[in-house]
């Protein structure tokens, strides 16, 4: 009985709205009971409520390739061995289905692109037609990566994947001229229904749909040929015919007993490959499909990747942040860019391999890479953040210099060395990032040397004029990141755990102020103010403890304040990352999450979602299909206000700044409609005062 309990649970929720994350949280990747398949599907898929689509199809078989279509029906159906009344009724359904869906879709069908395929498995929920037709168009729009035709960008994508983590595989496929789509275009475009039986895609597609995942396929595709490599390096004097037909029917041995392991392996290896795979590749494979110039250029862009590209933001977020998982991506991070250079600014993480010695002095590189493996793995063993597994390179951004650093990189594949990377942008895309904050983040920084700044001359001295206060926490974040990254020692995760939940203190400081009672409610109002433009420059404010009140706001109270302007206490660059809702709703260090919209000054709301994390509330703005953007992420520590309004109590503001003098000096503010706002509010200023308590 108590095995069965998820099961009752899961019935539960299904009577609920219940959604793809309450599903996943119950069912916990298990088999799912044939009866509540179809309704597990269609929420996991978010199609339980969508009108009937199908009641629109006029029942007009006229288009260009309907008699070809019509066979290929016929002839996928009689494999399935059905009684001759339900194959007539499967043929009509499956013609009727991809008929509208190419008259609604102004599409062409094309004889095995896999939409029939994608079908077959759907007819066995024994669903309505128009359900049918519901959850065919929600697959093929989330899961189906665009561009699933011969020498498409997805294999291009995939190409890189594999060489990032079997580059001896992926070297051998190279030389025998056997690209991805010609073995695993099936995989893609149908999701595995292609070449499995139909008992191992549904336990599949349990498990994919609860994962919600759009990238998963890549990750299955690659266990397949990781779980062959042996027989497929030893089929290197096999045609390249053969290989490719032994290739292609891989997936055909998996048996329903595989599939949990088949995923877990998946999930596994996504673990282990950089966020900024999904991400960077993320609008290019699974947004609307287009052919501009623009999409063209991305495509030619990915084809000529040497290797897998890491996205400054994920880098640096990468070396300040402490790793929970045992087997999450830790970069060890290889400067390749002359000596001159480096010597005029770097990451103090960075190991130092010029890239010049590799055909100036071929004997000093060799050994210098030796040192760079040992150095690896010392930084390894010692738990270092500064060292990691994963090789990422770094050029310097300027075409001229990173031609060389391309040939160090070319250097270790041929070595088959496994996760290896390049930094896009190289040394410029992070002297950008840290932008005003560079001197304090960026190691022997020489203005006068450093070939970014010479460039960004004329940039600088307009942006000094209008730079804006970031208030002290944000300053002392990278000033702090930089003291600890330069640590390079077991020192490293505590430092940065405290710039993280304490990043306006600066030693010992007193949690809430001698006007605040024991809850961290201010007993007497505190005198507040908004920060003008012409004190965004002024003195930061140190050695005072924050200040931390939650109160009543007037209607009118916020009219024409500060929000909007995003120059609180943040972390920069965050306003670019876009991450799937699911996948970052698993993030071990999320203590609550609530959904609320964000009310910005112009009137606009959006639907979002409030982040709660040990040290700092994060807002996601939905960007539909699963994926959200992450808008803000503030230091819990910089609030020191949260209010309401009399007349709407779910109505909430959060203030951000520092005390001045005897008041606030107010440097930004959010304000959102949540519908739990006192249980929100109520937990926010709990772990605000946890905080200061601990920084006393």
């Amino acid at each position: 009985m108590e095995e069965n309990m998820w099961i009752i649970e899961l019935e539960s929720a299904l009577l609920d709205d219940c959604n793809v994350n309450d599903i996943y949280g119950i069912c916990k990747g298990k088999a799912l009971p044939e009866a509540l398949r179809p309704d597990v599907w269609q929420v996991c898929l978010d199609v339980r409520h969508k009108s009937d689509q199908m009641s629109l199809f006029n029942e007009i078989y006229d288009l260009p390739f309907q008699s070809q279509l019509r066979e290929d029906c016929q002839r996928h159906v009689d494999r399935m061995g059905n009684d001759e009344e339900d194959k007539v009724s499967v043929v009509s359904d499956l013609e009727s289905i991809i008929t509208f869906y190419c008259k609604n879709r102004n599409l062409q069908y094309e004889p095995d692109n896999g939409w029939i395929e994608l079908l077959l498995p759907l007819f066995a929920l024994k669903l309505n037609r128009s359900d049918t037709f519901n959850l065919f168009e929600a697959i093929r729009d989330t899961y189906i990566p665009k561009g699933c035709r011969p020498k498409g960008n997805v294999f291009h994508v995939f190409r890189l994947l594999l060489l990032y983590h079997d580059p001896e595989l992926c070297t051998l496929l190279d030389t025998k001229k056997i690209t991805p789509d010609l073995y695993s275009l099936p995989w893609f475009q149908s999701l595995f229904t292609s070449c499995s039986s139909l008992s191992v895609i549904i336990a599949m597609w349990d498990l994919y749909f609860q994962n919600a995942d759009p990238f998963m396929v890549f990750f299955l595709a690659l266990i397949i040929l990781i779980n062959g490599r042996e027989q497929i390096l030893q089929m290197r004097a096999e045609s390249k015919e053969e290989i490719i037909k032994f290739l292609g029917n891989m997936p055909c041995a998996l048996e329903v007993d595989d599939v949990p392991d088949f995923c877990s392996l998946a999930q596994y290896y996504a673990l282990k490959t950089p966020t900024s795979f999904k991400t960077d590749y993320l609008k290019a494979l699974y947004g609307k499909q287009n052919d501009t110039p623009r999409s063209q250029d991305e495509a030619n862009k990915v084809s000529q990747a040497l290797c897998l590209p890491v996205s400054v933001y994920e880098l640096v977020e990468n070396s300040a942040t402490e790793f929970p998982v045992p087997d999450a991506v830790r970069f060890f991070l290889v400067d390749c860019r002359p000596a001159e250079q480096y010597n005029a600014g770097h990451l103090s993480t960075a190991f130092h391999l010029d890239c010049n010695l590799m055909l100036q002095e071929p004997v000093a590189f060799a050994t210098a890479v030796q040192g760079l493996l040992t150095a690896q793995r010392q930084a390894i063993e010692a738990n270092s953040n500064a060292g990691g597994e994963h090789l990422c390179f770094m050029g310097s951004g300027r075409v001229e210099e990173d031609q060389y650093t391309h040939m160090v990189v070319a250097s270790f594949l041929q070595k088959n060395t496994h996760y290896v990377s390049l930094l896009t942008g190289g040394y410029a895309s992070i002297h950008d990032y840290f932008g005003d904050h560079m001197a304090d983040c960026l190691e022997d920084h020489n203005a006068r040397k450093c070939l970014v700044c010479q460039q960004h001359n004329v940039q600088q001295s307009k942006s000094a004029t209008t730079k804006v206060l970031a208030g002290p926490s944000s300053t002392d974040l990278f000033s702090k990141f930089s003291a600890a990254m330069k640590s390079k020692s077991a020192e490293v995760k505590g430092k940065l755990l405290d710039i993280i939940v304490n990043p306006s203190a600066n030693g010992g400081a007193s949690a809430s102020g001698s006007n605040s009672n024991s809850n961290g409610i201010q007993a007497a109002p505190t005198q507040e103010r908004h920060v003008s433009a012409n004190e965004r420059n002024g003195k930061r404010y140190r050695n005072v403890a924050p200040v931390f009140s939650i109160d009543d706001e007037n209607e009118d109270a916020l009219d024409g304040g500060a929000g909007g302007e995003r120059d609180a206490p943040t972390l920069a660059g965050d306003g670019k990352e876009i991450v799937n809702l699911n996948q970052y709703f698993k993030t071990a260090d999320i203590i609550n999450a609530f959904k609320c919209q964000e009310v910005h000054m112009s009137g606009y709301m959006y639907d979002s979602h409030l982040i709660i994390t040990p040290g700092q509330l994060v807002v996601l703005r939905e960007l539909g299909r699963g994926q959200a953007q992450i808008m803000v992420r503030r230091p819990l520590a910089s609030i020191v206000k949260i209010t309401a309004k009399k007349r709407h109590r779910d109505l909430i503001t959060f203030k951000y700044g520092f005390p001045d003098g005897d008041g606030l000096l107010i440097t930004d503010m959010d304000r959102f409609l949540i519908p739990n706002a006192a249980k929100a509010t109520a937990m926010v200023s709990e772990h605000i005062m946890q905080l200061l308590e601990n920084a006393k």
